[in-house]
């Protein structure tokens, strides 16, 4: 078995709800009702968008680093 780590972004959306989004898989989002739901929630998308893109021979990236970028608008 094989441990992977993937950065996850986690917004409060305009209702109130939060909404996870794992950049490092593409389409690996979820949404729960709350900040915990949100974390358990992602963790089980992103463990079973990797088990099929295993399973379906396609790659795995590494993340290599996120930053935080500032622009002035």
């Amino acid at each position: 078995m094989t441990d992977y780590e993937f950065t996850v972004v986690i917004e409060q959306d305009e209702d109130g709800r939060f909404v996870a989004i794992c950049p490092g898989l593409q389409g690996c989002y979820t949404e729960g009702e709350t900040l915990s739901e949100a974390r358990e929630l992602i963790a089980d998308a992103i463990r079973l968008h990797v088990e099929a893109r295993l399973a379906s021979g396609e790659p795995i990236l590494r993340e290599v680093g996120s930053s935080i970028v500032r622009v002035a608008v």
